[in-house]
């Protein structure tokens, strides 16, 4: 059993390590292309990745799911979430960027309540008030320097954690690699919309980094900028692969702290291909955002344990 949660976490320390070399690749092609075009290429790379995934895993006949409705909802609300999330990127430091959507985790445990009738403990709203208050460290709201791109990195982290717990529904009838098919073709249909809607209205230029990013117009892109889009579709997939094992391997209370391991890499990536320092407010900021996520999941395994052992003396 050891041996199987060590190499959980493995994987998903792997799989967090992945996944944020999105991060840079993106924000690199932000200032040529359109957020649609950097989408559609990704997703259409990944596709057969993830027809290949299907069929390994439950079989194609799989995605003609019962929950259609229900996958298909949660797939548009994880396209609403990536595309903010880059607009974010566009226009932020990425260090910035990811610790504002490290709040994820303190989102899931108060949306929890409401979505799946959990109960929220006290020490859970406490901490995410102390998560929150991170936020403010980091946005420092009337220093005249408040970016309202930081909001939209916010709100993809509520998003995708609104979409998690609908994969928790969903989880005893669907597998996760059907959830990341449908949430791939959401992420392709969306980007055509988004971009034919822009096209239809007429508008292909904005002032603002995260606007301009979002309706600029398609261009033919350049070979290593084609490349640098279509990786970001390899990436996606092997990502799915190492997060998916991770939580397959070890109890997810055990794997899930080091989510927060992709605090490390933003700032590093952002150092090595953008040039950026972490200002002092961004490094505290985070600290206390990862501090109380890291509290609340400490909290939440206790209580787990706590239950499990009511059980078994109920059964005694």
């Amino acid at each position: 059993m050891q041996n199987r949660t060590a190499y959980g976490i493995l994987c998903l320390c792997l799989g967090v390590l992945v996944f944020s070399l999105q991060d840079p690749l993106v924000k690199a092609v932000s200032s040529t292309y359109p957020v649609t075009q950097v989408m559609a290429i990704r997703s259409i790379i990944a596709l057969p990745i993830l027809v290949f995934l299907v069929h390994a895993d439950v079989g194609l006949q799989a995605l003609m799911s019962k929950r259609f409705g229900m996958l298909a909802v949660r797939a548009f609300i994880q396209f609403t979430s990536y595309t903010i999330y880059y607009l974010a990127i566009a226009a932020l430091p990425l260090a910035d960027a990811v610790a504002l959507y490290f709040m994820v985790p303190l989102f899931i445990m108060v949306l929890a309540g409401p979505y799946l009738g959990e109960r929220i403990a006290w020490q859970t709203l406490v901490t995410v008030l102390i998560g929150m208050l991170g936020v403010l460290v980091m946005l420092r709201p009337g220093a005249g320097l408040f970016e309202w791109a930081a909001l939209l990195s916010l709100g993809s982290a509520a998003l995708y954690a609104f979409s998690q717990l609908m994969a928790r529904k969903m989880g005893d009838t669907e597998s996760s690699t059907v959830m990341a098919f449908y949430q791939n073709g959401a992420y392709l249909i969306g980007a055509a919309a988004v971009a034919g809607l822009s096209w239809l209205v007429g508008i292909g230029h904005a002032m603002h980094p995260s606007l301009e990013f979002l309706v600029r117009p398609w261009v033919w892109p350049t070979l290593p900028d084609f490349l640098t889009m279509a990786v970001c579709g390899v990436i996606a997939s092997a990502g799915m692969i190492l997060l998916s094992q991770a939580y397959k391997l070890a109890p997810a209370n055990r794997v899930a702290p080091f989510e927060y391991t992709g605090i490390l890499w933003s700032p590093l990536w952002g150092f090595l291909f953008f040039a950026e320092v972490p200002r002092a407010t961004t490094v505290l900021g985070a600290a206390v955002i990862v501090g109380a996520g890291l509290f609340a999941l400490n909290g939440e395994r206790r209580r787990n344990n706590l239950a499990a052992i009511a059980a078994t003396c109920d059964r005694v």
